[in-house]
């Protein structure tokens, strides 16, 4: 274990804030290097948050007997499998396609993209967890180990709910500077 993994993590330590303290997150909106690629990145990003707070807003209010099991499942299920399967595909996608071309414009913050690289991999092994407890959740929806199943999921949930905004903010705050500093079309975005 150490700080910098997921779990553990509450920002990036200071050799990893090199153009972060240049390019505060203030500036971000308003700076001519923010191009149409950064801006679409970032709406993935907050689409992520609003609707992981959406599921967690809707099965708290299953669980608090808000919402019938059917109505909750018809609302939940198409959601989720959603923003699992946008997950996946925004990692794959950075991973493979975005993090090479960063780690070679700036060197100082190769450590950066491992431990972004690290932390998919800890969130995938979230959504497995996800996955298995969504599932649980919904097959019980009618039976008496309802209630443990909604605990459960809830509970791992969170757990990667809390991880990936992490994980998010940091991401962001390791390349936004990086794309203000050097523009999208010099990095070869």
């Amino acid at each position: 274990m150490t700080l910098l993994d997921l779990d553990r993590r509450t920002g990036w330590p200071e050799d990893m804030r090199v153009l972060l303290d240049l390019y505060p997150r203030e500036v971000w909106p308003a700076h001519a290097n923010l191009g149409r690629t950064a801006r679409f990145w970032l709406k993935r990003h907050d689409m992520f948050r609003e609707l992981g707070g959406a599921l967690q807003s809707a099965t708290a209010q299953f669980r608090e007997g808000l919402i019938t099991p059917s109505e909750f499942q018809g609302w939940f299920a198409p959601r989720l499998q959603f923003f699992l399967s946008g997950l996946n595909d925004h990692h794959h996608i950075e991973d493979h396609a975005y993090f090479p071309l960063f780690r070679a414009a700036e060197p100082r913050l190769v450590r950066g993209f491992e431990v972004l690289e690290n932390d998919h991999d800890v969130i995938h092994q979230s959504i497995e967890k996800v996955m298995d407890a969504a599932n649980d959740l919904l097959r019980n929806l009618q039976k008496d180990s309802l209630q443990r199943s909604a605990d459960h999921y809830a509970d791992v949930s969170d757990c990667l709910l809390s991880g990936l905004i992490r994980h998010l903010d940091d991401e962001e705050d390791l390349i936004i500077p990086l794309i203000l500093d050097r523009s999208e079309e010099k990095l070869g975005m």
